[in-house]
């Protein structure tokens, strides 16, 4: 029933409030689980899309530019050609809602709490990748292929490429690496998969007022020339006279001062800025002191040689072109930039997870794969209510804490810090006995080139562990096989002895 543009107009705002309502409604409830979370984000960031594109159409009918909204107010007021007849307007307008019914005699009346709690527990069609694991981890791979293929990349493993991707100013600007195609298009393909990623895992953060604050800051950084890694760029390029010019003017006030330089480097400066070389020395330099306070572009022809001007205008156009290039790529590199601080903590748990499937066999990944499925499948959403636990227990099988008594036979009160594993916490004897043979702790004991055998059980300390390692190569070199004392050789007689024994006689002519 919205053939009117004032039913148009209140439908709208009753659009407006009823999501509202919803959204504190929704943020109401505590979501028991991070993919619920993610869905709870992308509800309300649909509801609020929902309300901008609403109030947009309501601003719209309230501007009345066509006038449609002021003709509808007189006719309801009954103003017609011939007058006002109020009676008629309302006569006409119970005609048609009558008209209306009898066409649609079976429409159904939608119960709006119905409708709330459908929407309250509707789950947004979100598009992850396996390996993003519905948005824990990233995905780099291809940017990784990328990278490694690239001028301006460097043969390196995926896990330590996650420590490079996000800090783009290691890349040697001095090379003219980051001024080349190949690298622009490798840092527009890593922001446009950042900002993805980010609108996924964060529906309801404004990347436009994210983005709109970082190229503010970029714009005074630029101007003072305080970029990091691009301090020097509008020295650098920004003034071609400078950069053609082998003589600096600004320490000469007079022709005579320049006249000293000598002819020759006169000449070379003057080549090099597409003037002409001939002449006295007198008549070379008042021809390059022009320069020093007029632009180029503004001298007069007959000091130009033959065919120069363009090639120095086009050098200037270039260097300009140069600028421009550079400030793009520096702004692309400060997206990314302040998107990695953003994404911190998925980049890290990318890392960890990386590390973790580096010490796993296959079956032990795809095992805990359908663990995690399983986990995820099995978390209640009964359980809405907040458990009460003011010991801050563990949380059993059943997810309530487990019993007192419990906790203190198995000693879980008690910490262990193994500093191989980089100074982390295990909670109870069990616990700690068990890491000796996870992966974190035989990763700690990789990186220190130590086996990780049960001779290790208990170590804990890095200089304990090297210490023991030490001693057991020692004692491995006392064992070793020694010929001098453990070879044996025979007489004619039968008589056994050792290498050395029987050498020392055979000299001596004894046997």
């Amino acid at each position: 029933m919205s053939s009117t543009l004032l039913e148009v107009t209140r439908a709208g705002h009753e659009e407006v409030e009823r999501l509202e309502r919803l959204i504190v409604k929704d943020f109401q409830n505590e979501p028991p689980s991070s993919k619920d979370r993610l869905y709870q984000g992308h509800r309300v960031r649909h509801m609020i899309d929902t309300i901008s594109s609403t109030t947009e159409r309501l601003i719209e009918i309230y501007e009345d530019k066509d006038n449609a909204r002021k003709d509808e107010i007189a006719a309801l007021g009954g103003q017609t050609a011939t007058g006002i007849n109020v009676f008629s307007a309302f006569y006409d307008r119970l005609k048609e809602i009558r008209e209306y019914h009898r066409k649609h005699p079976a429409a159904r009346v939608v119960d709006a709490n119905e409708e709330e709690e459908a929407l309250l527990k509707e789950e947004p069609q979100i598009e992850f990748s396996g390996e993003e694991a519905f948005g824990r981890y990233l995905d780099l791979h291809e940017l990784y292929n990328q990278y490694i293929n690239s001028k301006f990349g460097e043969p390196i493993e995926y896990s330590a490429y996650l420590d490079v991707f996000s800090q783009p100013q290691k890349i040697p600007r001095k090379l003219k690496l980051k001024l080349s195609r190949q690298y622009s298009e490798y840092m527009e393909n890593l922001l446009a998969y950042l900002m993805y990623f980010f609108q996924r895992t964060e529906p309801l953060q404004d990347l436009d007022r994210i983005f709109s604050k970082v190229e503010t800051e970029f714009e005074e950084q630029w101007a003072d020339g305080k970029v990091k890694e691009w301090e020097n760029e509008k020295q650098e390029n920004g003034h071609l006279q400078d950069q053609l010019t082998l003589i600096d003017l600004d320490f000469y006030t007079t022709v005579e001062e320049l006249m000293e330089v000598g002819p020759e480097k006169l000449k070379e400066a003057l080549a090099s800025l597409g003037l002409k070389t001939g002449g006295t020395v007198q008549q070379r330099a008042e021809r390059l002191f022009l320069t020093k306070d007029t632009p180029l572009e503004k001298l007069d022809r007959k000091h130009f040689a033959k065919g120069s001007r363009g090639s120095v205008q086009n050098g200037a156009a270039a260097a300009s072109q140069e600028v421009d290039n550079s400030k793009e790529i520096a702004l692309l590199e400060a997206k990314v930039k302040k998107l990695c601080d953003l994404l911190n903590e998925a980049i890290e748990r990318t890392k960890d997870n990386i590390v973790k499937k580096q010490a796993l066999t296959y079956e032990e990944i795809e095992a805990e794969r359908e663990e995690e499925e399983t986990q995820a499948d099995t978390e209640s959403d009964d359980d809405e209510q907040q458990i009460y636990n003011p010991l801050k227990l563990p949380m059993g099988w059943d997810g309530k804490p487990i019993p007192y008594w419990l906790y203190k036979l198995h000693g879980l009160g008690q910490e262990y810090k193994c500093e191989i594993c980089g100074n982390y916490s295990y909670w109870g004897r069990r616990a700690f006995e068990r890491h000796f043979k996870e992966w974190r702790h035989q990763h700690g004991m990789r990186c220190l080139g130590i086996p990780n055998t049960k001779n290790f059980n208990e170590i804990t300390s890095i200089e304990e562990a090297k210490e023991l390692w030490k001693r057991i190569q020692a004692r491995q070199g006392v064992n070793k096989w020694r010929p001098d004392l453990e070879e044996e050789y025979e007489d004619r007689e039968g008589n056994i002895y050792n290498k050395k024994t029987y050498t020392d006689l055979q000299r001596q002519g004894l046997i």
